[in-house]
Formats: C-alpha cells, sequence, structure tokens
C-alpha cells in the first residue's frame, strides 16, 4: 500500500506540473450574421487547433501574496455611483469599477474591484505598455528584399526573398518603391523565383481562442511576419472590397479590389435592383474558408452609396508575394520564376530594405482604431525579441514578467492573446487602474496618453472608437480612455480630468450583459467623475 501511494504521488506531480491540451477538430459549419448594412455569411472547414496552457512559473509567487490595495473611499463619488448603479438594466450584469487619484494612485472607489472580469479590447493597455516598456518607443520593424544571386547585364540569376520582419505598416507603395530601387540597381530580369520569408515569427496564424466565424473579418485577419495593409488605418492581412450598383437595373454592381491583385476570385452573382424595390435582398458577401474565393450575392438599389467591406485574405504572406510580382511587373522588370514561401539562406544579401514608422508613432492607428492585428504582432515581437521566439507562447510570457515589473498582481490576471479579442482573458478592474498609475512614472508615457482616443473628439486618429460619445463640452476632450467590446462585455478605462483640472484614473467593465449597450451608463459615470470634487 505504501509502494501504491508513493506512485500517486508522484502521478499525481507529472499532472499538475504543466497542462497540455491539443483539441484538433474537424468540422463544417455554416453562419449568416449581419455587419454593416450587410448579411456576411460564412461556411468553414474548420482547420486544427493547437492549444497549450503552461502553468505560470514560481518566479510570480511573491505577486499572489499581495493584499488588495486599501480604499479610502470618496462618499461623493462612491454615493453617485452607486446610484448609477441601480440602473435596472444592469440587473445580472456583473460590473466592476476602479477608481484612483492620478497624482497618487490613491484607490477611492470599488465596486468588484478585484473581481476577474473579461477586459474585451481595454486588454490592449497592457499590450501597449509592456511593448513601449520592452522594445521602447522608438522600436521599428523591417522588411528586406534580398537575393542568394549576382547580377549580370541586366539580368539577376538567382532568387528574389521578401523577409518580412512583422511590420504592420507595409503598403502596396512600398513594394512598388522596392521594384523601383531594384530597376535602379540595373535589375531588368529575374531568373529565379520570388520567395516570401515569414519565419521571423512562427506559423501559428490565429491566437488560441479566436471563434471561427471571426476569420474572414478584418479584425480577425492571420498573423503573419511578413504581411500589407490595404491603407493607412493598417489592417494587416486585410483587402479592400468596394461594392457599387450597376448602371441600370438588372446589371451586376461594380467591385473594386484594393490593392488591385488576382490573388482573390471575386464571384459576383449579385444584381442592381430598382431603388424602389421593396424588401431587396440582403447583400451576402462570403470568402469561403481556406481559401481567397469571395462569392457576393443579393441586390444592391440603384443610387445607393458605394459600400466597403475590409476581408481579411487567406495567408498574407502569399499575398504579399504575389503583389510583389505585381510591382515587378509595373516596373517593367520580368521574371520566370515562380511565387513561393521559403527560408532565406543565410548567405543571401540585402539588396533593399525598408523600416516602420516607430512604435510611438504606430500606437496612434493601433489604439485609436483597436487594431487587433498590431497587437497580436506586438506580442510575436516582444516574444521575437527577448527570447528569440516569435509566438503567442514566448510574449505572453514576456508580458507576464514585465505587468509583474510593474506591480501587477500576475496571479489575478489570465492572458490568452494581445489583442482582448478572446473571452477568456481575465482581468481585475483594480489591477488595471493600478498599471495605468505605475505607467504614468515612465519616460515614453507620453505616447501612451496620446494614443488613447478622446471623447468627442473628431478624426478617426484623433476621437478614434470615442469620438462619437461624450460630445457635450462638459467631456469632451477630457475623457482620454480605451474602448472594449465582445458578446456580452463592454469596457472603457483610462483618464477623466474635472472641473478643478484634477486627474482621476478609472476602470469599468461590464460582463454578461445580453441586450442593449452599456455605453450610455459608462458615459454618466465619467460624466460624473469630471464634475466630482475630490475631497
Amino acid at each position: 500500500m505504501k509502494h501504491q501511494n508513493k506512485i500517486k504521488i508522484v502521478l499525481f506531480i507529472a499532472v499538475c506540473g504543466v497542462f497540455i491540451f491539443i483539441a484538433k477538430s474537424q468540422v463544417w459549419l455554416p453562419i449568416s450574421t449581419k455587419a454593416g448594412g450587410f448579411t456576411i455569411t460564412m461556411e468553414s472547414n474548420f482547420p486544427q487547433l493547437r492549444t497549450v496552457v503552461l502553468e505560470k512559473e514560481s518566479i510570480y509567487s511573491a505577486f499572489s501574496q499581495q493584499p488588495p490595495d486599501p480604499v479610502n473611499e470618496s462618499a461623493t463619488i462612491a454615493e453617485k455611483i452607486n446610484s448609477i448603479l441601480q440602473n435596472p438594466r444592469l440587473d445580472g450584469v456583473i460590473t466592476g469599477i476602479s477608481v484612483r487619484k492620478a497624482d497618487s494612485g490613491e484607490l477611492i472607489y470599488s465596486h468588484n474591484g478585484q473581481t476577474q472580469l473579461r477586459p474585451a479590447s481595454n486588454l490592449k493597455l497592457l499590450t501597449t505598455a509592456t511593448a513601449m516598456e520592452v522594445l521602447g518607443p522608438d522600436y521599428q520593424f523591417s522588411t528586406e528584399i534580398l537575393t542568394d544571386g549576382k547580377i549580370k547585364k541586366g539580368v539577376l540569376h538567382g532568387n528574389l526573398y521578401i523577409k518580412g520582419k512583422g511590420d504592420p505598416t507595409l503598403l502596396q507603395k512600398d513594394l512598388e518603391a522596392f521594384a523601383l530601387k531594384l530597376k535602379k540597381k540595373g535589375i531588368k530580369k529575374i531568373q529565379g523565383d520570388i520567395i516570401g520569408d515569414d519565419s521571423w515569427y512562427d506559423d501559428v496564424r490565429y491566437s488560441q481562442d479566436l471563434i471561427w466565424s471571426d476569420e474572414s473579418y478584418y479584425y480577425g485577419g492571420q498573423i503573419s511576419a511578413l504581411t500589407i495593409s490595404p491603407d493607412e488605418d493598417y489592417n494587416a492581412g486585410s483587402l479592400i472590397l468596394d461594392v457599387e450598383p450597376g448602371k441600370k437595373e438588372g446589371a451586376p454592381p461594380i467591385m473594386e479590389i484594393k490593392p488591385k491583385s488576382d490573388y482573390v476570385e471575386i464571384v459576383n452573382q449579385a444584381k442592381t435592383v430598382a431603388k424602389e424595390k421593396p424588401e431587396p435582398d440582403d447583400l451576402s458577401i462570403v470568402r469561403e474558408h481556406g481559401t481567397n474565393r469571395i462569392i457576393i450575392q443579393g441586390d444592391v438599389p440603384l443610387e445607393t452609396a458605394k459600400t466597403r467591406v475590409e476581408m481579411a485574405v487567406w495567408e498574407p504572406t502569399d499575398y504579399v508575394v504575389n503583389l510583389m510580382g505585381v510591382a515587378l511587373k509595373d516596373k517593367k522588370i520580368a521574371w520566370n520564376g515562380k511565387e513561393r514561401t521559403g527560408i532565406t539562406p543565410e548567405s543571401a544579401v540585402v539588396l533593399v530594405s525598408k523600416k516602420s514608422m516607430r512604435l510611438q508613432d504606430l500606437l496612434i492607428p493601433f489604439m485609436k482604431l483597436s487594431n487587433n492585428i498590431h497587437a497580436e504582432i506586438l506580442v510575436k515581437e516582444m516574444g521575437k525579441v527577448i527570447h528569440d521566439e516569435g509566438s503567442w507562447a514566448s510574449g505572453l510570457a514576456v508580458m507576464e514578467v514585465t505587468l509583474a515589473d510593474f506591480g501587477l498582481n500576475i496571479d489575478q490576471i489570465l492572458l490568452r492573446d494581445g489583442s482582448g479579442i478572446s473571452d477568456k482573458n481575465l482581468l481585475p478592474p483594480n489591477e488595471l487602474t493600478k498599471l495605468l498609475f505605475e505607467v504614468q512614472k515612465k519616460s515614453w508615457y507620453p505616447a501612451f496618453e496620446a494614443s488613447q482616443p478622446i471623447a468627442g473628439e473628431p478624426g478617426k486618429m484623433v476621437g478614434g472608437t470615442l469620438r462619437y460619445r461624450m460630445t457635450d463640452e462638459v467631456l469632451k476632450g477630457k475623457v482620454k480612455a480605451k474602448t472594449g467590446s465582445l458578446t456580452g462585455v463592454s469596457t472603457l478605462s483610462g483618464y477623466v480630468t474635472n472641473t478643478n483640472g484634477e486627474k482621476l484614473i478609472f476602470s469599468i467593465m461590464m460582463n454578461n450583459y445580453i441586450q442593449g449597450s452599456m455605453s450610455k451608463i459608462q458615459d454618466e459615470i465619467c460624466q460624473m467623475l469630471a464634475e466630482a470634487t475630490l475631497e
């Protein structure tokens, strides 16, 4: 019996040491959802997924013993927020609120402040802070054009490699600039292949909890070290599809893809109908899973405005290679090889290269527009820079260590991605306001604060996701905060300046609501904080 007990103990330790769960699924599922006036339908032959959950290392054990911050409650603020929380729309909703003084970090209000809640895109505040701390505000991504051949009499005898190192701001015009520089080097023809190298990161394209119905949308696009954006919103790995009515009733709608490419196949089965037609069929745009075949069906009434849809492509690396081929042909550089992916030889020589904007500048489109792809790229980049492994596991480990250095209790935080799109991320409001206090001590804080959406301020690169909220003069420009939303989740966290010029830090997290919007209640709390006088 004693021997059996020892075996049981050993087995228990072995099982508890590291948790590894591998889920494989092969299913065929249809979905239909309305977005932006369209009914977008997808059918997906779902690929294998790999989920690895690692036990936290003992390095964080000291933080698990941290007592919660004491609450020196402001009676005025508490009374007013508690009154707002009596709204019957919050029945059944888990609401967590944390408020601190920005100058001291003193916690002056906490309602479920230690409760671990789903933060949605408020998680990007953690990703931004750790990226600025780990990579630095002047960090830049790069893209290189290399060859393993020689240039002789205007001919490049060898392959042309496009090596991506995570730049989410690469545009078609950058590829055209590459092609022009190659031409200026005397290259008129390439006798070799065009090869995309995305080995800077691993080949896992989706974060572990991304739901399959998000795959075709720009916010659920694939993560690759070699990717490209369609415009200066920098939704990397996506393309823009503009849809307009045809010239007359019965004609097919006019479609335009940006940037232009044959990488996707458009099957236009839609039709133009009279603008007076009662109940026109919804326009359906489908990208078949595992392909770049986009099927368009339904009605487009005459005289309707152009509608723009951004869709994620399948395999961004191949997409960049395709667009590079287009750029070479546009610059009259001939080539007779194949388009493919591969690894750049160590002996390859750099012909031309490009660096991205600085990280502190990238924060503007990233945070103002809540760009999920930027967040996930930053996670992998931190993993690559610190551990030479561009993976989610490596990058999230870097985030945990860095957040612990900020003084956060890591045992109360669950990180599953960098964007907050996972509904398994967990974060207490009090820990988030603690981070927002601590980052004020950093030299890069002005860039961090400037990247937050600003209430009521016009312009998507200024007001961002708050440009249509809190537009009254009482609040306009006084709230700088990150929004967040998932199904059943609405969050808002950041800074508010009151009428006396005093700055407060706040976090509002609402989980498990079913209908309507929580924005007005959040805005009401922000207005109360802006009008409050600190005791």
